[in-house]
């Protein structure tokens, strides 16, 4: 009787934020990435030198957790669920931890997209999600292998989800994500007329 298993698998995390860590109020976690971006003229300057959709706090502040207390229970919460995963995963940390890198907030209006990347010198990387109107996008994660898949011929559209080259996670508000830095994955255009709004973030190991 042949045999045949999964190997090499791909983990994608997701629970509700309030799973771990101090409570953290959703409408004062939109209404302060909101009023961030309206006051945070470098974030908004690269922006648009950059031709980024909507607003990002990515290459302006770098620092949030400690402006803010808000994020700094947002990190606390994070780090428990980033510790979770990290277990899940097997890794052996070997007595070091896997720490806050980098943390930022996310503006995507209409017709917005983030294109395709990857996280490279992290460990691990995620979203939480603050705004998720209707029509707003999901999170598309690509199939590491599909640069290797030369000759291969495309999936069936009923293939297993496993074996699909693209998987779609449509996420809650209050949901946070989490995968593994190197999986290349994308924002596809939002389609909702209100902004989705969500914080990312990286984990690095020391």
């Amino acid at each position: 009787m042949a045999q045949i298993e999964s190997l090499f698998v791909t983990r994608l995390y997701r629970a509700q934020l309030s799973e771990f860590g101090p409570k953290v109020d959703a409408q004062e976690l939109e209404n302060s990435c909101l009023v961030i971006a309206g006051d945070d003229d470098a974030g908004q300057n690269w922006c648009e030198e950059n031709g980024y959709p909507g607003y990002t706090s990515y290459a302006s502040l770098t620092d949030l957790p400690w402006r803010f207390p808000i994020f700094a229970d947002l990190v606390k919460s994070l780090d428990s669920h980033v510790a979770a995963f990290a277990k899940d995963l097997e890794f052996d940390l070997d007595g070091r931890e896997l720490k806050l890198e980098d943390l930022w907030i996310n503006i995507l209006p209409e017709g917005g997209t983030h294109s395709s990347h990857l996280h490279p010198h992290s460990v691990i990387s995620g979203t939480t999600y603050v705004s998720m109107p209707d029509g707003a996008s999901a999170l598309k994660l690509e199939d590491p292998r599909s640069a290797r898949m030369m000759a291969a011929p495309t999936r069936t559209k009923d293939a297993r989800r496993e074996l699909q080259p693209f998987i779609y996670m449509k996420p809650d508000v209050g949901d946070v994500l989490l995968w593994e830095s190197w999986l290349r994955h994308e924002v596809p255009m939002n389609m909702a007329e209100d902004e989705r709004i969500s914080v990312s973030f990286n984990y690095k190991w020391e």
